[in-house]
């Protein structure tokens, strides 16, 4: 197992930079940003261009990561999939194909994304449409070499009633995936608000997650006795601000990390547990996003076998 973070977090630094500091601390694997310039859209970044990505490109990139002694574990490109715009939808589907095609050139074994959610479709009918839209991109990536890993993240912002909008939320939903050749970047974050056991849970699907992401999560059990589980209703400017808990980077939340670790090491993982850093605590400025990140470091580094 090896030590990573999502470079999204440090959407202004070049790849080279981030290549370089990660380095620098200790890190050993990078999970690359490769969205399309989505403007100031927060936890994106474009790391990687995938468009017109060509044997030049991954040449120098390769080049780079050898130069820092880092894998490239993974790129990230987390949207929509089941966009209600059918324009929008398709621009999303393309840029995964570009994401696998860029992967393959590179040597990079995954790619990330979201099953998404059609906000005004019943999950019934989006779990429907998904069997006929992810053939297409399962089927270039394993052309291809690579394998298409989908978050659990439940994207409650998505949906105009806060509900989830990432059909990828529950071990249910896992199954699902898994029939349609898709795998799962395991995050123990989203379950505890779910009122999942992220150990428990784990346990049973190691073997179909090749790829993991470190968030940790601080609840607020007061709140929710004031909100309820959906979270703000009345004021709620924020559609991702549920008022309950908040992300942490991890060793700053309630994540079992001894339990997660143990658990992937016992079911055979041998991929990368990549660091997230959403911490509103640790964030704001890249001065406290570095440090965040190496928080996350000191709190993951001694659970995991040298």
């Amino acid at each position: 197992m090896k030590l990573g973070f999502l470079t999204a977090c440090l959407p202004d630094r070049s790849l080279a930079d981030i290549a370089a500091w990660a380095a620098s601390r200790r890190y050993e694997a990078l999970e690359v940003a490769a969205w399309p310039d989505l403007g100031d859209r927060p936890f994106t970044a474009t790391h990687l261009n995938v468009e017109g990505f060509g044997e030049k490109e991954a040449d120098e990139t390769r080049a780079l990561f050898e130069k820092h002694d880092l894998t490239l574990s993974s790129l990230a490109f987390y949207d929509n999939n089941l966009h209600p715009d059918a324009g929008t939808r398709e621009a999303i589907n393309d840029h995964v194909l570009a994401c696998i095609d860029a992967a393959a050139l590179v040597g990079c074994p995954t790619v990330g994304t979201f099953i998404g959610r059609h906000p005004g479709k019943s999950v019934a009918e989006n779990l429907r449409e998904a069997e006929q839209l992810f053939p297409r991109l399962v089927d270039r990536a394993g052309e291809k070499g690579v394998k298409l890993i989908i978050e659990n993240c439940v994207m409650e912002g998505w949906h105009p009633d806060g509900y989830p909008g990432n059909l990828a939320y529950s071990p249910e939903l896992w199954e699902w995936m898994f029939s349609l050749g898709l795998y799962l970047n395991y995050d123990p974050s989203h379950l505890m608000w779910m009122g999942i056991d992220p150990v428990e849970a784990l346990k049973p699907y190691v073997d179909k997650i090749p790829h993991a992401q470190a968030k940790d999560i601080q609840l607020f059990p007061e709140k929710r006795n004031h909100y309820g589980w959906p979270g703000k209703t009345v004021v709620r400017q924020d559609p991702f601000d549920v008022g309950w808990w908040r992300y942490r980077v991890p060793g700053r939340g309630q994540v079992d990390w001894a339990g997660v670790i143990d658990t992937l090491y016992e079911g055979g993982f041998d991929g990368v547990l990549s660091v997230e850093h959403e911490d509103p605590v640790w964030g704001g400025t890249e001065d406290k996003i570095r440090t965040g990140l190496e928080v996350a470091h000191r709190t993951l580094r001694p659970l995991i076998v040298a």
